[in-house]
C-alpha cells in the first residue's frame, strides 16, 4: 500500500482540567511530524471524492457522514473516525464489534444476543446506525461483506440526521458500482469453532453508460459459547446506469437473514461475574430448539444525482426497508443467591415486524457570496416507519438453578402471562418530515467554519391490539451546529465546535403511558481540537477534548411511580486521541486511546440490583455510566516485508467498568494481544490472524441495565482467509 494524501479525524470537547492534556498532546503531535511548521498555504472549499481506490490503507482523506458531502476530515469541526476496508481486512474483522474496537470512546453491550449494539462516549447508541446517511434502526447484526468504509461521528449529530445520537453515529458506506473496468474477488474463510465464511465481489460494465456490482456473503459457524452457532448470508446487488454526463442513477438491493442462539451471557457474584468456563451458557439444554433468534431484513435504495453545473447539484435518495425479528431466549435474569448458589431464570419470546421509508433530497450549492467561498447543503427528509411488538415473558426468576451447573431445560410461560396487558401487540407509527441547511464557510486564507440547524417534526402514535387506549405525541425540534476551524497551514488544523441533538420519548420504540408525557431529552457537545495531517498526508494525528451533556433525562416520579418525568442529567468529559496511516519503514499503523469521565450528575432515580442487599433502592446521582471504561487504547500495526509479505498485530485495552448503574458489579479490566500475516500477489491473497494469542480471560460486554447478563469475550482463535482476484 503506498502512502496517499489522507486525514483521519479525533475530536473532543472541553473538560477544564483536561485543557492542559490537549494542549500537550496537541504540541507533541506536532513535534512529531518533523515538518517545518512555518510554511503556509491558503486552502479553500473544495469537493473530495472518495472512490475504493483512493481510499485503500488506514488514512483515509474524507468522510461523506459528517457533512453529507464529501468534506476533507480536516475540515470538519467534529471528531470522526473513519475505518477504511483494508484496516477490516487485515485485522480479520467480519462484525461491527470486530471493526469498532478500532474507534476510541466506543465499547460494546451485548445487545440481547440478537443485535449490534454500541455505547459511544458513555451514552447507548441502540439506535445511531445509519447506511450512507440514512437511518437503519433496526435491531440485528449487520455483515461487512458489502461494506467500503465505517464512519463513526461523535457527539449530537441531529443536524443533518435527526433524532439520536447523543454520543455518536455509525454510518456503514457501502460498495458501488465502477464503470471503468471490470474487477472482481472471491474469498474463504476458515477458522477456529468450525468457522466457514465465503465471499464474492463482482464488478462489471454493461456498455458505456450502465456497471454492474453483486456482493454475496455466507457463514457458519459455532463458537466459543456452548450451543451457540451462526447461520447467515447476505446478498446486495447494485446497478449505476448514467443517463447523461450529469445525471446517473443508483440501485442497490440488499437481502440479509442471520440466525443465532439468543445469548445474554453470565450472572454475577459478590460484584464480578460468576467464576465459570467462558463457554457456560445459562439459557436452555436445548438451545438450538428453544432459544434461537432469526432476523431477516431487506432494503431497496433509489439514488439520482443531478449536477447542474460544477457549482450547483441535486441528490435525492429513496429508501425502502422491511424487518422481521423472531426471538426466542432463556436467560438468568433473576436475582443471584450467594448461600443457595443459585441464580433466577426467565423465559421469553419477542416477535418484531418494521417497514418503513425515508426520502431525502439535498441541494448542494458552491458560490462566492459576500467575497466567502461557501459550500451550502439545503436538504430535506420526510420518512414514515411502522412497527410491530409482541413480547411476553415469565416473571423474572419464575425458575432457578445452580449457579455453576445451569444446564436444565426451562419452564414454560405460564398461561395467564399472555392475558397479561405487557403482553399485548402494539403498533407503531414513527413520522419524520424536516428541513436542514448548512453552509461551510471559508473566511480567512487560513479559517473556516461550519453552520447549520435543523427543523423536525416528529410524531409518534401507538396503538395496541386490545384493552389498552392509543398514545400519540408530537415533537418540534430544532436542531444547531456551529464550528470554526483555523489551519495556519497545510499540516495543522484546529477547531472548535458546539452541536445540539434530542431524544424524543420512545424514540424508536412503543410509547407507554409513562412516557407520553415526557419532553425530549436534549444532548450538547461542546468540542476543541487538533488534527496533523503528516508526511505528505499519509499519516494523521488528532486529539479532542468533549464536555458532552444530555439533560432532561427522563426519572420515576416519586409521587406518581407510573408517570415519569424529566430532571435528569449525564455528563461526560472526556479526551480521545487517534493515530492513522503509514509510518517510515513501510509500516501501517492505527492506534487511539480514550479517556472518559461519565456520571449522572443530577437525577431523583432509584435502581435495584441482582447482587445483595436485593431490592434495596440505589441513588444513581453521582454514579458512573454502565459500560463505560475510564481508559481504553488500542494499537495495531502491519510492516510491508517486501516479495508480497507483510505481518502484523495488535494490543487492545479496557479498563474496568460497571455492569449496570447500580455500580454495583465491575467487569474487570483487560489486556487482548493479536497477531497477523499475510502474502499477496496480483491475483491471490493468504491471510493468517491469530486473535488472543495469549487466551487471556476476559469480559467483553454486558446488558447495561442489570447486573447479571455478561458476555464473556472468545479465547484464543484462529483464522485463516483465502482470496483469489480476478
Amino acid at each position: 500500500m503506498k502512502p496517499s494524501s489522507r486525514t483521519a479525524t479525533r475530536t473532543a470537547t472541553p473538560s477544564r482540567p483536561l485543557w492542559p492534556l490537549s494542549l500537550l498532546a496537541g504540541a507533541a503531535l506536532a513535534s512529531l511530524s518533523g515538518v517545518a511548521l512555518a510554511q503556509t498555504a491558503a486552502s479553500t472549499l473544495k469537493e473530495v471524492t472518495v472512490s475504493a481506490e483512493d481510499d485503500k490503507g488506514y488514512a483515509p482523506a474524507a468522510t461523506s457522514t459528517a457533512t453529507k458531502g464529501s468534506a476533507p476530515l480536516r475540515d470538519v469541526p467534529q471528531a470522526v473516525n473513519v475505518l477504511p476496508e483494508q484496516l477490516l481486512r487485515d485485522q480479520g474483522a467480519v462484525s461491527m464489534q470486530d471493526a469498532l474496537r478500532n474507534v476510541p470512546g466506543v465499547s460494546f453491550n451485548h445487545g440481547d444476543g440478537q443485535r449490534d449494539q454500541v455505547v459511544i462516549r458513555g451514552f447507548s447508541g441502540i439506535s445511531d446506525w445509519f447506511v450512507d446517511g440514512v437511518r437503519d434502526d433496526a435491531l440485528y447484526f449487520r455483515d461487512l461483506s458489502d461494506t467500503e468504509r465505517i464512519e463513526v461521528l461523535k457527539g449530537p449529530a441531529a443536524v443533518l440526521y435527526g433524532r439520536g445520537s447523543s454520543g455518536g453515529l455509525i454510518n456503514r458506506v457501502t460498495k458501488k458500482p465502477v464503470f471503468e473496468r471490470r474487477f472482481g474477488e472471491v474469498s474463504l474463510g476458515l477458522g477456529s469453532h468450525h468457522y466457514t465464511r465465503s465471499t464474492l465481489d463482482l464488478n462489471t460494465p454493461i456498455g458505456e453508460n450502465m456497471a454492474f456490482r453483486l456482493n454475496v456473503a455466507g457463514e457458519q459457524s459455532d463458537s466459543y459459547r456452548n450451543q451457540q452457532f451462526t447461520d447467515r448470508h447476505n446478498i446486495a446487488p447494485s446497478l449505476a446506469i448514467k443517463f447523461s454526463p450529469q445525471t446517473d442513477l443508483l440501485l442497490q438491493y440488499t437481502n440479509l437473514r442471520d440466525q443465532r442462539l439468543t445469548d445474554f451471557g453470565i450472572p454475577a457474584l459478590n460484584g464480578r461475574p460468576v467464576d465459570v468456563p467462558i463457554g457456560a451458557y445459562y439459557g436452555s439444554a436445548h438451545g438450538k430448539r428453544d432459544d434461537t433468534v432469526t432476523s431477516k431484513v431487506q432494503t431497496f435504495t433509489a439514488t439520482l444525482n443531478h449536477r447542474f453545473s460544477d457549482a450547483l447539484s441535486l441528490r435525492n435518495t429513496t429508501r425502502y426497508s422491511s424487518y422481521h425479528l423472531d426471538r426466542n431466549n432463556t436467560l438468568p435474569s433473576g436475582t443471584t443467591d450467594p448461600v443457595r448458589l443459585t441464580v433466577g431464570r426467565t423465559r421469553g419470546i419477542v416477535d418484531r415486524d418494521e417497514s418503513g421509508w425515508f426520502n431525502q433530497t439535498d441541494l448542494t450549492w458552491r458560490n462566492d457570496l459576500g467575497g466567502f467561498k461557501q459550500e451550502w447543503l439545503v436538504g430535506a427528509e420526510f420518512g414514515v416507519q411502522r412497527k410491530r411488538l409482541f413480547s411476553v415473558s415469565s416473571a423474572t426468576g419464575a425458575q432457578r438453578v445452580n449457579l455453576f451447573s445451569p444446564v436444565a431445560d426451562p419452564l414454560p410461560i405460564p398461561l395467564a402471562t399472555y392475558l397479561a396487558d405487557g403482553a399485548i401487540p402494539s403498533n407503531s407509527e414513527f413520522k419524520t418530515a424536516a428541513v436542514y441547511v448548512q453552509d461551510q464557510i471559508t473566511l480567512a486564507p487560513h479559517w473556516k467554519a461550519l453552520i447549520g440547524g435543523r427543523y423536525d417534526v416528529f410524531k409518534q402514535d401507538t396503538s395496541f391490539e386490545r384493552k389498552l387506549a392509543p398514545l400519540e405525541r408530537t415533537d418540534r425540534k430544532f436542531s444547531p451546529r456551529a464550528g470554526v476551524v483555523w489551519q495556519p497551514d497545510t499540516v495543522q488544523s484546529y477547531y472548535v465546535s458546539y452541536s445540539r441533538s434530542f431524544q424524543p420519548s420512545g424514540e424508536n420504540f412503543a410509547l407507554s403511558t409513562g412516557n407520553i408525557d415526557n419532553a425530549p431529552e436534549i444532548t450538547v457537545n461542546k468540542e476543541i481540537g487538533a488534527k496533523f495531517d503528516l508526511l505528505d498526508g499519509g499519516l494523521n494525528l488528532t486529539t479532542a477534548l468533549f464536555n458532552l451533556e444530555r439533560s432532561g433525562i427522563k426519572n420515576t416520579n416519586p409521587n406518581n411511580p407510573r408517570r415519569q418525568i424529566n430532571v435528569g442529567t449525564q455528563r461526560t468529559n472526556g479526551l480521545e486521541l487517534a493515530l492513522n496511516g503509514r509510518l517510515p519503514g513501510r509500516w501501517d499503523v492505527s492506534a487511539g486511546y480514550a479517556y472518559l469521565d461519565a456520571k449522572m450528575t443530577q437525577s431523583l432515580a432509584t435502581v435495584s440490583s441482582l447482587q445483595l442487599p436485593v431490592g434495596a433502592a440505589i441513588p444513581v446521582q453521582g454514579k458512573t455510566a454502565a459500560l463505560t471504561p475510564r481508559h481504553s487504547a488500542f494499537v495495531w500495526a502491519m510492516k510491508d516485508l517486501g516479495h508480497g509479505f507483510s505481518a502484523g498485530g495488535g494490543l487492545n485495552y479496557v479498563s474496568a467498568r460497571y455492569a449496570s448503574l447500580s455500580n454495583l458489579v465491575t467487569l474487570p479490566s483487560y489486556l487482548t494481544a493479536d497477531l497477523a500475516a499475510n502474502y499477496k500477489t496480483e491475483r491471490y491473497e493468504i491471510a493468517l490472524n491469530l486473535k488472543n494469542i495469549a487466551n487471556r480471560k476476559y469480559y467483553v460486554s454486558a446488558h447495561g441495565s442489570v447486573d447479571n447478563l455478561i458476555l464473556p469475550g472468545p479465547g484464543r482463535e484462529v483464522q485463516l482467509t483465502l482470496r483469489a482476484k480476478f
